[in-house]
Order: C-alpha cells, then sequence, then structure tokens
C-alpha cells in the first residue's frame, strides 16, 4: 500500500495550499515523490468572432499568466521546502486551450492525481469541467479536496461505495495504494439491505481480499428510504467519522448522466470531505 508518485494540479492560488497540504499527508507516509503541476492558458479566440484582438491584449495576457504562475510557485516552493520527500515543479503550456488535455498528459504516469473541487464562482470557461474530464480521460485514480477544506488525516478512515460495477472494482484496488496500511475501511453498499448479509459474497470477498492488505474491513448495508445515494455516502462518512470517500465515477453515458443525475456529480459538487473518484 504505497504511493511513490502523486500529481498535485495547482490552478490557482486560492486552492494551492491546501492540494499541497493533503498531498503532503500522504507523501511523507509513502515518501513519495510530488509534482506540482501548473497549466498557464491560452488566449482562446473563437473563429467566428469577427474582430481584431491587437497585440497588446496577447502581450498582457501572458504577462498575467506568467505573474499568476510564479505566485502558483511561490505557494509551492515554500511548502515543500521544509519536506524530506522528493517533489519538482512542473510548469506547461495548453497549446490547444485546454487545461484538461494538459493534465490528462503528465497524470498517465502517476500514481495518483489530487486536484480541487470546481469552484462554483469562478468563470474562468477553460477549468469549468475541468475535474469531470481529469477523471474519464487520465485512468488514474483522482482524489478531489473539497474548496476550503484542510486535511488532518488521509486515507486512515475510509468509507468505499460499492457495487457490482467495473469502476466500483476499479475503485477498490485503487484505494489499495491510497488507504494506510492500518486503515478502517467501511464497504458500505447502498440499497435493501439483504436478509442474510453473509450471502452478500461479492461485498464480502471484497472485503476480505482488501483486509489482506492490511486495514480493518467492515461491511455496512444502508437502505436509500428515498435519498440520494451520494447523501447516503455522506451521510455515513460523517457518522463514521471519516477522512476520504471512494467511488468508482461515472458508471452511465453523458446522456444518461445529464438527464438523470449521477452520483459522481452530487459529489463532485457537494462532497464534504476529499473524495477517491475511480474511472
Amino acid at each position: 500500500m504505497t504511493l511513490r508518485t502523486i500529481l498535485v494540479c495547482l490552478t490557482g492560488t486560492k486552492t494551492a495550499l491546501q492540494l499541497l497540504d493533503a498531498a503532503a499527508l500522504l507523501a511523507r507516509r509513502d515518501d513519495a515523490h510530488v509534482i506540482g503541476l501548473h497549466v498557464m492558458e491560452s488566449l482562446v479566440v473563437y473563429p467566428g468572432v469577427a474582430m481584431h484582438i491587437p497585440e497588446v491584449s496577447f502581450e498582457s495576457f501572458i504577462a498575467s499568466q506568467r505573474e499568476h504562475a510564479n505566485a502558483v510557485k511561490a505557494i509551492f516552493d515554500a511548502q515543500v521546502r521544509a519536506e524530506a520527500f522528493h517533489s519538482e515543479w512542473r510548469q506547461v503550456s495548453s497549446e490547444n486551450g485546454s487545461l484538461a488535455d494538459s493534465i490528462v498528459a503528465s497524470a498517465r504516469s502517476v500514481d495518483l492525481v489530487v486536484i480541487a473541487q470546481e469552484d462554483h464562482g469562478q468563470d474562468r470557461p477553460l477549468v469549468n469541467n475541468l475535474q469531470e474530464r481529469v477523471i474519464r480521460e487520465c485512468g488514474r485514480p483522482v482524489l478531489v479536496i473539497p474548496y476550503g477544506y484542510t486535511a488532518e488525516s488521509l486515507g486512515e478512515n475510509i468509507v468505499l461505495g460499492w457495487s457490482e460495477t467495473r469502476e466500483a472494482t476499479r475503485a477498490v484496488h485503487d484505494l489499495v495504494d491510497v488507504a494506510s496500511s492500518d486503515a478502517t475501511i467501511s464497504v458500505l453498499r447502498v440499497g435493501t439491505p439483504p436478509s442474510n448479509t453473509l450471502a452478500d459474497h461479492a461485498a464480502n470477498d471484497m472485503a476480505v481480499a482488501l483486509a489482506r492488505h492490511g486495514p480493518q474491513v467492515e461491511v455496512v448495508h444502508r437502505d436509500k428510504d428515498g435519498e440520494k445515494v451520494a447523501d447516503v455516502l455522506a451521510q455515513e462518512a460523517f457518522e463514521a467519522g471519516a477522512d476520504m470517500l471512494a467511488t468508482g465515477a461515472f458508471g452511465h453515458s453523458r446522456a444518461y448522466d445529464f438527464v438523470i443525475g449521477a452520483v459522481t456529480r452530487t459529489l463532485l459538487s457537494d462532497a464534504r470531505l476529499p473524495v477517491l473518484f475511480s474511472k
């Protein structure tokens, strides 16, 4: 149960400190290598807009991006200076105007991606829906840290949302590296509880497999009682004093998610503690 490379997506100064604090908790534990990634945005010019953009506007935009990058780097440098784990600053440009593409390219070679929850008060088109695209496309587990959240522990007390799906199975095995070796993990089944919980072989087998790695694992059944699955997960995490939720992400098509709504979208928007998403 070890992490070797953690990618921290530093998109702004408001969230950089909390992301680095969260990543440091895991990096100290496993002596992991931390990459602070900042993507400089490109000035997007829509071809349908018939207007001339003066060169001074480009120069001003580039200058503002450099100033922003320097401010983020200063936070990164200050946070990792006293740490024993290895770290590196990685600054790239989004040549095609997509932050997600640049993050996904760097994410493919790491064990874990750490990213901030979307700030709904922010109006930056290149950042909007960033978390969803990274989760869907990078092929790595993505830990989303809620806006304004300060992590005091991470991966020590976890609620794992479990169902018999590919995405949930990925979440279980991704969690092996993220969880502490002596973590407490609740494997949560949401739905009508079976009359005989011992007959829930899929969940019980998964719990036993997880426990072989060291954690204390139990299977918990909770009825929805008309609540959203995301709300049941959040309530269980609150009652258990969990420091992390883990779940499979986007188990349906984009069209289904848009029309019906999805657990992933609700957790991305409303979660009050870190959520590990696997796709």
